[in-house]
């Protein structure tokens, strides 16, 4: 019984602290439920992508893995937020000091090198992400912002490493956003290394990116382009062949991404949106190169609430092996997506 006694008192004295901290804080939360309704159809030369057979066509009807719980929190100087997606998924979890000249972020979120342009919804809203863009995803940092200059120290990659594998380094991220009245530009790079083998072959990674973006009012329009070395090791958001390091042949691969996108606000509750995607990959005398095509609109149906009616094409192009190029197909979707805001 004393034990008990003791027990409650002492969650008594920590209810008692922390419930005036809290309530001095502003919690914001928020959800977003989304759901993907599409068709799916690959021909016979279709090289298996995003999960699609060759010579196949389905109905994908699923909610995406993207939908999401989460809370932003701002206590004075101090902030925060979280975030967790479908399967108990945590997206982000970061803390923010704001010391007056500019914000010391801990944690994870999307790192410097992420900027979205596309809205493509098809597969859980792919936006030309890995079929063109840089992205790189949330990851564990520090990161420094001050005005529109960002720099991080990331948790670093390994993937593809073999072996014994060594790291020194954080992953290092910068960007820049410089804005204009209607236009608004975008600079980013990054570097990333490992060491295999007990340290006889170094994989280094590195990308640099430019970016920008013109809105007029009811039009606008926006591209991307990123080059990078070993683009796979460095964990980027990708598709295709001949994306890492070669320890064998001791070859690094290089990726050209290209992303464009135009739209029209025809009203306050329509939206009409096309964009197209590219990227090459080399790996020696082999490369593999793909296309996307998309075009979309967005309809209001209530606040928070809207439908994405969209219809696509992947065409993956022919790879070329160095002895011989092969046609991998395509693939035609439509469908819509589903989202409430909440």
């Amino acid at each position: 019984m004393r034990k008990l006694l003791v027990i409650l008192t002492a969650v008594a004295m920590v209810c008692a602290f922390t419930v005036p901290v809290m309530a001095a804080a502003e919690w914001n939360f928020y959800g977003s439920a989304r759901m993907s309704t599409f068709w799916n159809d690959a021909d016979d030369d279709w090289t298996p992508m995003f999960g699609q057979a060759a010579d196949d066509a389905d109905l994908e009807h699923y909610l995406q893995g993207n939908a999401r719980l989460g809370a932003t929190v701002k206590n004075g100087d101090i902030g925060g937020g979280f975030e967790y997606g479908t399967g108990i998924n945590l997206r982000k979890l970061y803390g923010t000091w704001n010391f007056g000249g500019g914000e010391i972020l801990v944690g994870q979120t999307y790192t410097p090198c992420v900027k979205f342009y596309s809205d493509q919804v098809w597969k859980t809203d792919e936006g030309l992400l890995s079929l063109g863009d840089l992205y790189a995803s949330r990851r564990a940092m520090v990161q420094l912002s001050t005005g529109g200059f960002k720099i991080a120290l990331v948790e670093p990659s390994t993937v593809g490493g073999t072996g014994d594998v060594d790291v020194s380094l954080p992953k290092i991220e910068v960007s820049y956003d410089l804005k204009m009245d209607a236009l608004s530009l975008y600079f980013a790079g990054g570097y990333n290394t490992f060491e295999i083998n007990d340290g006889d072959s170094s994989v280094d990674s590195y990308v640099a990116a430019v970016g920008a973006k013109f809105d007029a009012g009811a039009f606008y329009c926006a591209g991307k382009v990123h080059y990078g070395q070993n683009m796979g090791n460095y964990n980027e958001y990708g598709q295709g062949m001949y994306r890492n390091y070669d320890a064998a042949s001791d070859e690094d691969s290089n990726t050209l991404g290209v992303i464009f996108v135009a739209g029209f606000k025809a009203s306050d509750t329509l939206n009409i949106q096309g964009g197209v995607g590219y990227f090459k990959n080399e790996l020696d005398d082999a490369e593999d190169q793909n296309f996307a095509y998309y075009v979309q609109c967005k309809i209001d149906i209530a606040p928070g609430f809207f439908i994405v009616p969209e219809i696509g094409i992947i065409d993956e192009d022919d790879y070329d092996n160095g002895a011989a190029s092969v046609d991998q197909g395509s693939l035609f979707y439509a469908g819509l997506k589903w989202q409430i805001n909440f």
